[in-house]
Formats: C-alpha cells, structure tokens, sequence
C-alpha cells in the first residue's frame, strides 16, 4: 500500500537518509525507532508528501507521488494521509469540532457534511461533550483525540504520528495507544508511528529500525516480547 524505494534525502552537506526501502500494508501499525539524527522524521515528512526526496520513489495506494503537480499533490494529501503531533498542532481560535472539520472543508466537502462527518468522528472517540470547546478548555488527552478525529475525518489510507504520546502523562498515553488499536480493528486504518516509546512500539506490528540515515532491520513485535 506505501512503498518507499532508493529514499535519499540530505540538508546542504548532511545526508540524512541514504537510500529507505519500505512497504507498509494495508491496516497495519508501523513504528519507526531509532536514535535522535537518525532521520526518523525525515522519512515521515516525505512520505507524508510534506517533503520530497531528492531521490527514490514513494507509492501510495498505487500513486507515484512525484508525478503529481503541487495542486495536485497538495489535494492527494488532504484525501489520503492524516497527521498527528506530538503537540496536537489544533487550532487556538477554533472549537474542537472546528478543528475537525478543516480537513474536510480544505477538500470542498459541503459544510453541512464536513459537520456531521466530524461530529460523527468526535462521538466515536468519546468527545460528544466536548465538541463546543476550544483547546485551552480541553485536558492534554483530549486535545490529542481531537488531532485524531481531524487525521481521520477524510478517511486517509495512512495516518502519520511523530512521537503522538509524547507529551502525555501515563494514563493518557495508554488510552491513545489502545485507540490506534481499535481504529486499526474496527476501520481498517492504517498507521506509521515514529516514538521513542518502548512499551508502544512492542505492541505495534512491526518495528522498523533506522540509523544513520539506514533501515538496520525490522523486527515483528512479537518477536521482542
């Protein structure tokens, strides 16, 4: 479903990816380890379309993303890849059910159905209630579902997550890592995960490894436990 190929990327004299080979299925749950400078987020950013490479090829669902013009480009990663930061990234001036509708609307879904798409999606990841409330109003746990309602309102074959339990406390980070399984199991989604956190990357169903820039292996998780 995602293939990198031959993935280099560099920053004036510092290449930071040196040649990614990757295929991420359908409905699986990818984390991406390695150290700091190991260009985890590099790779992230490019195949989030965000970046390009300066070399190789990323595929999504059959699209060959360099062919695409930027308008083009910009309208494939509205449709297809979903985000989530590490600090939810929503908007101060906006309610939680705004935040979630601007994906949709930037993808010129009506108004009234970018509404109803994202307080549906609000009410399965139990924020009902919420849904008048600005961020400031909202607990860290919160804020960070509704940046997963916002990545999953225009149903995206990918959801991308840089470090996405990383500034929350113990509890909530165990609720939003238990949430990516549940949306893996009811609505096939999938995710490529970059953290540093251990005890999600286990639970993941595959762990790849990066450094210096290199894939150095993958394991199944199954195999660490």
């Amino acid at each position: 479903m995602i293939k990198t190929k031959g993935v280099t990327k560099s920053f004036g004299s510092l290449q930071v990816l040196k040649g990614i080979d990757l295929v991420v299925n359908k409905s699986e749950i990818v984390a991406i380890v390695g150290p700091s400078g190991a260009g985890k987020t590099t790779l992230l950013q490019i195949i989030g379309t965000l970046d390009a490479p300066d070399s190789g090829e990323l595929e999504i669902n059959g699209t060959k993303t360099a062919q695409l013009k930027d308008k083009e480009l910009a309208a494939f990663r509205n449709h297809n890849i979903g985000f989530v930061f590490q600090f939810h990234q929503l908007l101060p001036e906006f309610t939680a059910l705004e935040n979630v509708m601007i994906p949709a609307l930037i993808g010129r879904e009506k108004s009234q159905t970018a509404e109803r798409k994202a307080k549906d999606m609000l009410d399965f990841l139990g924020l009902q209630d919420r849904i008048s409330h600005k961020p400031s109003e909202l607990s860290g746990g919160e804020k960070q579902r509704v940046a997963v309602a916002r990545a999953l309102i225009n149903n995206p074959a990918v959801i991308l997550a840089d470090e996405p339990s990383g500034s929350l406390d113990t509890k909530n980070k165990e609720e939003l890592h238990a949430l990516f399984f549940e949306l893996r199991d009811k609505m096939k989604q999938t995710f490529i995960i970059v953290t540093h956190d251990e005890q999600l990357a286990k639970h993941t169903d595959r762990i790849i490894h990066i450094k210096d820039g290199l894939v150095t292996g993958q394991n199944k998780s199954d195999e660490l436990a």
